[in-house]
């Protein structure tokens, strides 16, 4: 076919799009470099979006909570009290309101007279919403898993209030339902 022959042959037919034009190897080739750019972009922007920095206010507060869990699975009720602020204006809403720090250390010493009934306590969905620079709200789910005969399992959710002291984040208020 003569260069003439060509320019009249292209001419002569219809308007064709870009991707007819271009051979069929090469637009797998496009489809598939265009595929792997919008991956890469794609997973770049979700890992953009997980990491974020937590203030140190929400860390130490959730420090809390974790130095809880671990007491309470230790069986150390003692341990597990001193996140509790030791003031009489301190408030333990269960089914009733404990006031007081010693009248919750009470109520906990009544309900889990020993390491049995204590169970082992898991946190979960935990939210910390700063009020300011000296306190905190926390909202959260808890699972206590123990025996039947040790009083079964138990489910709820929680909100407290925690106060900076001194001697670090202290709760001051814990309403518990379940």
């Amino acid at each position: 076919m003569h260069e003439d022959d060509i320019f009249q042959e292209i001419s002569s037919t219809e308007p064709k799009s870009c991707f007819e034009v271009i051979p069929v190897a090469l637009r797998l080739h496009l489809v598939l470099a265009l595929t792997a750019v919008f991956l890469v972009t794609t997973s770049a922007v979700s890992q953009q979006q997980t990491l974020t920095t937590v203030p140190q206010q929400q860390l130490d507060v959730i420090k809390v909570l974790l130095a809880q869990e671990e007491a309470w699975n230790r069986g150390d009720l003692d341990a597990f009290a001193q996140t509790y602020k030791d003031s009489p204006d301190t408030l333990f809403v269960t089914s009733s309101v404990n006031r007081g720090f010693t009248g919750l250390v009470d109520a906990y010493r009544k309900n889990y007279p020993n390491r049995a009934a204590m169970g082992t306590l898991a946190f979960s969905e935990l939210e910390v919403h700063p009020l300011d620079e000296h306190f905190a709200v926390v909202v959260g789910k808890y699972h206590l898993d123990r025996s039947k005969k040790d009083g079964g399992g138990a489910d709820g959710i929680f909100s407290l209030v925690l106060e900076k002291t001194e001697k670090g984040w202290k709760i001051v208020v814990d309403h518990t339902t379940g």
